[in-house]
């Protein structure tokens, strides 16, 4: 509180100061609507162990090494406790290509800055605490991906670890933790003011709009049938499979902006598929004619009807064709439903199933 009176930026908005929980989306649209300079999100760490220690800063970005992912899971579960953020957050895959690729598209403008707080925020910890930093690191989180602005999340410590809690309990640590963190945000201002003096203003790049459509690509269609991991694939993932008229037509990642898709297809390219090209989908268009539906097994035997698959799913049809049995499962009239029931299935434990479309 010395430091609030003492503190030279004009305004301090509060996501919350009370024991609350507003959605991630609240916390984002406040930050977004009030327009300001810098989002701080400031939390306490832990873990399964008690050995780890120490604080660490987070930026926006898409480092997906297994430590920070640790971190990533635990601070976007709490999308589950809210139901505005479970439906805004409902179909984004931070894992996906796409969402990687817009999300680098989308920070680059604020990561810099993003950064240079970070680096402040770890220094002062470090430096003048004598605490043990953990570096600045970029990773994906919900609370900070929407922002218009430098944004950074701010572990300081690990409640899990005896030393690291013992501080954080001691208004000794919480003073020292927010002396810490105010001086950083003074570092950042004046070397966001003498950055702006010393530089010629560059006219924005206009913000990317999306396409009407959707767009995938479509790496190679053949009678062959290959599983996720197979060597023909050449290590690309994110594959949807479509079978159509005999053929295997596989499809790589789904896109609606225009500079993803053409990173997408020259990543298809570089990967060995030289025939690749973009194919347009109309997100939820219904078939006029014909249906989807989901291949579930291929056997050249009959399934036992104590089968797994057969005692899941009770609306399975089977088709013989050249001695080979086809089993395929519910009528879907666009391509987005039978995208749905297929991850249900999976979810079930029933994989490597490939989407039909079926004209007649």
């Amino acid at each position: 509180r010395r430091r609030q009176r003492q503190m030279c930026i004009r305004d301090r908005i509060y996501t919350r100061k009370i024991d609350e929980y507003p959605s991630l989306i609240d916390r984002t649209n406040l930050a977004n609507r009030s327009k300001a300079d810098l989002f701080i999100s400031v939390h306490c760490n832990a873990n399964t162990r008690s050995a780890p220690y120490g604080t660490e800063t987070f930026v926006q970005g898409p480092d997906q090494n297994k430590t920070n992912l640790e971190v990533a899971k635990a601070e976007n579960d709490v999308i589950y406790l809210d139901e505005k953020d479970k439906e805004m957050f409902a179909s984004y895959d931070p894992r996906s290509p796409e969402s990687l690729i817009a999300l680098k598209i989308q920070q680059s403008k604020y990561l810099e800055s993003s950064l240079l707080f970070g680096s402040f925020v770890e220094g002062n910890f470090e430096k003048k605490d004598k605490r043990f930093s953990r570096g600045v690191k970029q990773q994906n989180l919900h609370v900070l991906r929407l922002n218009a602005m430098p944004s950074v999340l701010i572990e300081t410590g690990f409640i899990s670890n005896y030393d690291d809690a013992m501080y954080l309990a001691s208004e000794k640590g919480q003073n020292e933790i927010a002396e810490s963190i105010y001086d950083a945000i003074v570092s950042y201002r004046k070397a966001r003011d003498r950055n702006a003096s010393n530089s010629k203003l560059e006219p924005e790049k206009p913000e990317e709009k999306p396409l009407k459509n959707d767009f995938r690509i479509l790496l190679m269609s053949t009678p062959t049938k290959y599983n996720s991991g197979d060597p023909a694939l050449k290590g690309l993932n994110y594959i949807l499979p479509i079978k159509e008229n005999g053929l295997y037509k596989y499809y790589y990642s789904v896109t609606n902006f225009a500079s993803v898709r053409d990173n997408n297809l020259k990543t298809a390219r570089d990967a060995g598929f030289n025939n690749a090209t973009s194919i347009s989908f109309v997100p939820a268009q219904k078939l006029g004619i014909g249906y989807y539906t989901i291949e579930v097994a291929v056997s050249p035997q009959k399934l036992s009807s104590n089968s797994y698959l057969l005692n899941t799913l009770k609306e399975v049809e089977r088709t013989k064709e050249n001695g080979v049995f086809y089993y395929t499962y519910g009528k879907f009239s666009s391509l987005e439903d039978a995208i749905k029931a297929q991850k249900d299935l999976d979810a079930k434990g029933i994989k490597n199933t490939v989407i039909q479309k079926v004209a007649k």
